[in-house]
């Protein structure tokens, strides 16, 4: 045992040579305190997930086997193999890690369906099974790159292609159908279900930005790390990374905004909102309401209830494309404002920090966002100027 150490120890020195030691320090203890270096390298990082996140995984998979399990015996018959191993790793990337490119739906599918059709392959072909699993492992590695459908357990699948003994080598190509494609498509339909049951992203989807239909990058990319610059890294590392560059992205951009905060200070939205707003009602005509925004010189009004509880916002897009939102000229003004209005409204709380809202100001197109109390009552309203403003003062005060 001590001779493997010592081995190991001058193995790792040879491979990962250290720099001249400083003047006066003893060449041996810089190596030793390299290899100590090298051996903490195995230390595993800590798992950030919450404990409900840990919950979910853990009820999520169990009862995805479990439901598997029940629906594929029911349907295939006790004598079949109709589950396999590899579907315990499967279930572990979909409800432990569904942000994961590796446990995306295509990933989990597809990956399964090639590394069971090159199994089957190398096991008819190919007499030695050693060979024959080996070959299938790394054919079906090669083959999934390209294809886009990643899975880890692909691998496994291969194996038990070659190696799952008489009863799936009975099976011939119909091993890829039944139980493969169709353990996949079952356990992606609960994994669909459960995850998005406890308000996860399944298919995990990255914040969309919308575009203008030209060639200029998204504000947010104009300055600071861009997303041709995080290709560019990631394209020379030449490594794969368990992340998807939106994630990635947008989690340096979050980054920023943190070390902004800490920076400056933290600006809440209640420090800068207008609270003087005004306000229609729904049974306004677009008339009236197109007058109200001349009259205050704003670009969109809020849509109460009598006790100022939001329904929507009307903008000058909007009351220029009544009538089944068709362009009108002149626009029929007759019509009430609740039947032109936007519903679906981005909004913000008092307390909610500046950083929060760039997004949706540069890169989500927005020109207004109404502030709400904890009853959804208006009680302020934020632009792009008073953002602009904010952010300018925030700067040269410090």
């Amino acid at each position: 045992m001590e001779n493997c150490i010592i081995n190991i120890y001058h193995v790792v020195i040879y491979l990962h040579p250290i720099q001249s030691p400083a003047k006066g320090a003893n060449r041996e203890s810089v190596k030793m305190q390299g290899f100590v270096n090298w051996l903490s390298y195995f230390w595993p990082q800590p798992i950030l997930a919450s404990r409900r996140d840990r919950l979910v995984a853990c009820m999520g998979a169990g009862l995805g086997l479990v439901a598997t399990e029940w629906l594929g015996r029911r349907v295939l018959g006790v004598a079949s193999p109709w589950f396999i191993a590899s579907m315990g790793a499967s279930a572990l990337l979909l409800f432990a890690v569904p942000a994961s490119p590796l446990a995306q739906p295509w990933a989990l599918i597809g990956g399964n369906l090639v590394s069971a059709l090159i199994g089957v392959s190398c096991a008819s072909w190919i007499d030695r099974p050693g060979l024959a699993a080996g070959l299938s492992v790394a054919l079906a590695i090669g083959a999934m790159y390209p294809l886009r459908c990643l899975h880890p357990p692909g691998g496994a699948v291969a194996i038990t292609a070659v190696l799952g003994g008489p009863a799936i080598g009975a099976l011939g190509y119909r091993f890829v159908v039944f139980p493969v494609l169709f353990n996949s498509l079952l356990l992606t339909a609960l994994a669909l279900l459960i995850n998005n049951l406890m308000g996860r992203s399944f298919p995990h989807r990255t914040l969309h930005v919308p575009g203008h239909l030209t060639a200029d990058q998204p504000p947010s990319e104009r300055v600071g790390i861009s997303r041709a610059d995080l290709h560019a890294v990631l394209t020379e590392r030449g490594e794969l990374l368990d992340i998807s560059e939106d994630d990635l992205q947008e989690i340096l951009l979050q980054t920023e905004m943190r070390a902004h905060e800490r920076r400056f200070g933290a600006l809440r939205c209640a420090d800068f909102m207008a609270h003087d707003v005004v306000t229609i009602d729904p049974g306004t005509t677009c008339a009236q309401a197109l007058a109200a925004l001349q009259r205050h010189r704003v670009s969109a009004l809020p849509v109460t209830n009598a006790t100022g509880q939001l329904l929507g916002l009307v903008t000058l897009f909007d009351l220029l494309l009544p009538s089944g939102r068709v362009l009108s000229i002149p626009p029929d003004r007759s019509v009430k404002v609740q039947e032109v209005m936007t519903t679906h409204v981005i909004t913000a709380r008092p307390d909610d920090l500046i950083e929060k809202l760039v997004g949706p100001f540069s890169d989500g197109g927005r020109h207004q966002m109404p502030v709400l109390d904890t009853s959804n009552r208006v009680i302020g309203m934020v632009t792009q100027a008073d953002l602009i403003a904010a952010l300018f003062r925030t700067h040269f005060k410090n």
